[in-house]
Parts: structure tokens; sequence; C-alpha cells
């Protein structure tokens, strides 16, 4: 079985836009999920399959030709690694610490944010009409780990496209309504399923009937957040329990009461519900309200700046979660890595000055320029980071710098670049 590996990568751009597609000699392009089971092949990446280091497992046997990209060649016996396996994939939980305990719990919004709760360990994401907004950052690369529907606007074909695009570990396919909605996400789910299938389905039932046409090893989505439409609008916790469950939206009190619902032992002796996943993007939006939500509940961010606002948000959600031992065992940022390269010192490579202090009046113009009085912005983010042969990785202002350093040095980069 011959199989060409194309992959068109742009170093300069947004990983959002770099693709990684199997070429088959036919000419007919496969899934990465359909390539390593074509090919038999077992997979492993230590990055985000749209992360420009990732590391695909495979053999040159199975590659007459390869294109040129920054793809290390590993062994075909590893296996895929991931933050979390979808649950039809996971054995069922034993003990109710393991029913209540999410696998994540995601936050859905923009970068800075999205950087921001990443490195928190949250989940990050977006919905199918918005973008991560990484662009402008010359390294920021962050994954989209969870991709949500518009379901304000439905439209299964334009939403699979956006996941083909994005190969999600969790997706959110679509609000079923009615049964004959559940029925056609349902078959969607499944369909996906065989191509894709170490992603986490979830299909939201907005009536009763769908909760029960829905198949069982699916993730039902509970919505407790700004939909017009309630779990318990038109269902009992009951009728969730022994289901996959995903609480969607909320603030975690208001989850954390769901929660209990859903799971705790009750006198007829239902089973609990399994807490898969859980999200609430709250505090992005009202940042700009000027509050933070905390443990004692919203607070004036008066002082603060939107960015930081959010980040004491985000702080104050694991925070949470932590103190009822019910944050994710692995994160994202666990497994694919940090979102911001870190120089082996914080410094500027051609001039030794730290990167966190004031700048000299003599600074590049088009240079990242710390400001203390602006804490929302890190000049690290919009630095030239590179990792050389030798085992160095310096941080430089502009490509100049970098050119030169290089040339004085004799440095080779990692990748090629």
């Amino acid at each position: 079985m011959q199989y060409l590996l194309t992959v068109a990568l742009d170093h300069n751009s947004s990983p959002e836009r770099s693709r990684y597609k199997f070429l088959h000699l036919s000419g007919q392009y496969l899934s990465r999920e359909s390539f390593f089971t074509a090919a038999g092949l077992s997979r492993c990446t230590a990055r985000h399959p749209y992360r420009s280091s990732r590391t695909v497992a495979t053999s040159y046997s199975h590659f007459p030709r390869m294109a040129s990209s920054s793809l290390q060649v590993a062994s075909a016996s590893t296996e895929i690694q991931r933050p979390f396996p979808p649950p039809h994939a996971a054995p069922e939980p034993d003990t109710l610490e393991s029913a209540r305990r999410p696998a994540y719990i995601g936050f859905l919004f923009r970068a800075p944010f999205a950087t921001d709760a990443y490195k928190l360990g949250f989940t990050t994401g977006i919905r199918e009409d918005y973008r991560l907004q990484i662009d402008s950052y010359r390294n920021v690369d962050l994954p989209v780990v969870m991709l949500d529907n518009e379901f304000h606007d439905p439209d299964p074909d334009r939403y699979v496209d956006r996941f083909r695009e994005y190969e999600p570990d969790v997706a959110v396919i679509g609000d079923a309504d009615t049964p004959q909605d559940a029925r056609e996400y349902t078959q969607l789910a499944r369909n996906l399923r065989e191509e894709y299938p170490s992603t986490t389905y979830i299909i939201v039932p907005k009536c009763h009937e769908a909760i029960e046409i829905i198949d069982d090893d699916q993730v039902l989505g509970y919505p407790l957040g700004y939909s017009s439409l309630h779990a318990d609008d038109y269902s009992d916790p009951v009728d969730w329990r022994g289901r996959h469950i995903h609480l969607l939206g909320g603030s975690p009190p208001v989850q954390y009461e769901a929660l209990q619902d859903l799971t705790q032992p009750t006198l007829t002796g239902a089973p609990p519900a399994n807490i898969v996943g859980m999200d609430w993007n709250g505090p992005a939006k009202v940042a700009y309200l000027g509050e933070y939500w905390s443990r004692d509940g919203w607070q004036s961010a008066d002082s603060l700046g939107i960015r930081e606002t959010v980040r004491r948000s985000l702080r104050e959600m694991r925070a949470f979660w932590q103190e009822r031992d019910l944050w994710p065992e692995t994160t994202p940022c666990d497994v694919y890595g940090e979102a911001i390269q870190e120089p082996q010192d914080p410094v500027w490579a051609a001039s030794g000055r730290n990167i966190y202090e004031e700048p000299s009046p003599f600074v590049p113009d088009d240079a990242p320029v710390y400001d203390p009085e602006d804490p929302d912005y890190d000049p690290l983010e919009d630095a030239i980071v590179i990792a050389y042969e030798n085992g160095w990785t310096l941080a430089y202002r502009n490509e100049s710098e970098r050119q030169r350093i290089e040339y004085q040095e004799g440095l080779t980069p990692v990748n090629g670049d």
C-alpha cells in the first residue's frame, strides 16, 4: 500500500491554517484518522494535529517520497497520545468519584484570553463561526481542542467542514430540538466516528424524546447557560442518569449543583451520570462590564485590565473545582505542550536585556515592547523564539536581530526555518 504524505505548513502564519493531508497514490485525500487505519499504522502525536512541531508515527517504508517539513519520524508502534479518551472508547466509571470527575473543562474564546486559559489547564476551542485570532502573535500556537456549533444558525454541512479543518478532540455537533433532529445528528456522529474515532461527540437534546433517541455511547449536552431552554424545562435529572454528560454553560456553582443532581446516590438506586466535561465562557464577556468571577461571587475589576480580569476569573474557576477535587487529571497543555515557546533564559539574544524590563530608548520600532503599565501585554507572545541544533533556544525582537546572531554564532535551527 503506497501513500504520499503531503504537508502544507506556513511557519510564518497561524497554525490554524496549517494542513496535514494523506494522499493515496490514486489521488484521493484521506483524513488523518482514515490514513492510519488504512495503512495499518498506530499513531502518536505529542502535539495537537495542527501544531507545527507535531510528531507523526509512521515508517519510511510507507512513503517513497516525503515533503520537506518539520515532521519527525517516530516508531510505528507508538499509540496516539490524547489529553482524554472519548467515552465510547474508555472504560465505564466504576466509582462515584470517577463518574463525577470531568475529563476536561472548556473555555471557548479567542486569544489572548484563550492563551491564558490553556496555560491554566482549560480545554480551549471556538465556535464554528469564530477563529482563535492568533495570527497577529508570532509566538502563540493554540490548538482547537473543542469545536462548538453555531446553534442560532445550525448547518451540519458547514460544521463538518470546520470539523475536518481542525479535527478537534471534542465536537459539539448540534442541538436536537425535535426527534428528527436527534436522529439526524446521531447518524452524523456515527458517520464521523467511523473516520475520527478518537473524538468525543456531543449532541444537545432540546426535547424529552431526543434523550432516548441519541445513542447511549454518545455524550449528551446538558444545557445550563444562556440557551433559551434548560434541561429542567423538558426533563428530570433521572432522565439523564446512566448517560455520558457534558454540562453546557453556567457558572461553577450552577454546574456543581447540576453535577450533584445527576450523580448523587438516590433511594431508587438510579445509576449516576458520567460527567465527561463542561464549559463556561461567561467571564470573557462580563470582563468588558468591569467584573470578574470569584468563589465569593462577581467582584469589581475597576483597577484591572481586561485580560487580567479574565485571567483572575479563570484562576478562581480552577480553584473552585480543585477545592472539590474535580479538576481534570490531565489537561491539553500537559499533552500538546505550551502555547508560548520560551527561551532558555528570559532575555533578548541580541541585547542580553531581560524581556520583562522597561526597554531602552534605542529599542527597534518593530520590536515587542514590555510596558509595566500594561500587564495585559506579554512581549514574549510576539517574540521570535527559535530552537537550535546545539541545544540553545533564543528569543529575538525582530528578524534582523535573529539573522545577525545566527550568522555570528553559526547557529542552525532545529526545524530548518
